[in-house]
């Protein structure tokens, strides 16, 4: 481990070479899933052997997710890629936390939605919305409310979509947002378009969105219960500034960054194994949210 001070803000991050120099120090976990885990078809290398290293300590993991699908989905997606189910304890996504709240809030945005969902998500998913007791409508002129889960770029696309927003903001109609990532590393490294990208296009239309996932409040707090660990005694492992590391920082959770992910092609990614510090400092200044730590990849 080696110390950091940023010279733009005059605050120390620790750059490790793998999780296992930190691993002791907490007893739970909050592991992000694409960027960090897997690119979303095959594991990034050194990836199971960290989950399984960390089981074997006795750790608690939870896989923190953005995505809008739901958490056997994801076990579902995990296994297919060699992510065995017992390296982990739960899966909370984003998508669970949102229609957790429309089933279970008192909040009067969701008790007055009404039911008439028109649904943003990749063909084939109405499953998304089952047992809610919504009724999907293919236009927003019979919509009550907007529901934002998934998209499948480059076939979704902001651009495609932005009629139907554009429509729906004249009726003011609001929105739920249950995937708010901006965008995800391909397995080829490039970034393609997430559905925050598009609930954060209708906000600066002037709509009225509400936001689940990182780095919301609300899941932050449900894993924590699921845990039954004090937040000092977790560590989130994440490659995104404005979800992982904002929504850990704003929930009392120390951080650690994996520099390989998202924000390689802004930090200019040397190698795999190594980090440019400077460049990481000038990315911290510059998005405004500080890791306690930054590791090269999800390795132990």
């Amino acid at each position: 481990m080696s110390v950091h001070v940023s010279p733009e803000t005059g605050a120390a991050v620790s750059h490790l070479s793998g999780l296992a120099e930190v691993a002791q120090s907490y007893d739970g976990f909050l592991l992000d899933q694409w960027g960090v885990l897997h690119d979303g078809t095959t594991p990034y290398r050194g990836a199971v052997d960290c989950l399984q290293r960390l089981r074997s300590a006795g750790k608690a993991i939870i896989i923190l997710s953005n995505s809008g699908r739901g958490a056997r989905e994801n076990e579902e997606l995990l296994a297919r890629m060699g992510f065995a189910r017992e390296l982990f304890d739960h899966v909370v996504s984003a998508g669970d936390d949102a229609r957790d709240a429309l089933l279970t809030e008192q909040d009067p945005f969701y008790r007055d939605l009404g039911r008439r969902c028109f649904l943003f998500a990749r063909d084939g998913e109405d499953h998304l919305i089952e047992g809610l007791g919504l009724t999907r409508v293919e236009s927003t002129e019979a919509a009550d409310f907007l529901f934002m889960l998934s998209m499948n770029p480059p076939q979704q696309s902001l651009a495609g979509w932005r009629p139907a927003l554009e429509a729906a903001v004249a009726r003011d109609l609001p929105m739920i947002c249950g995937n708010p990532d901006l965008y995800r590393v391909h397995a080829d490294g490039t970034l393609h378009e997430a559905p925050g990208l598009v609930a954060r296009c209708y906000a600066g239309l002037g709509g009225r969105v509400r936001y689940h996932g990182k780095p919301e409040p609300r899941i932050y707090r449900s894993s924590l219960q699921r845990l039954g660990l004090a937040p000092r005694r977790v560590l989130a492992v994440g490659d995104s500034l404005e979800h992982d590391v904002a929504g850990a920082t704003g929930a009392g959770i120390d951080v650690a960054f994996i520099a390989g992910g998202i924000h390689r092609q802004d930090l200019g990614w040397p190698t795999p194994d190594t980090v440019d510090h400077a460049s990481c400092a000038r990315l911290f200044a510059t998005a405004g949210w500080m890791p306690g730590y930054v590791v090269p990849s999800f390795a132990w």
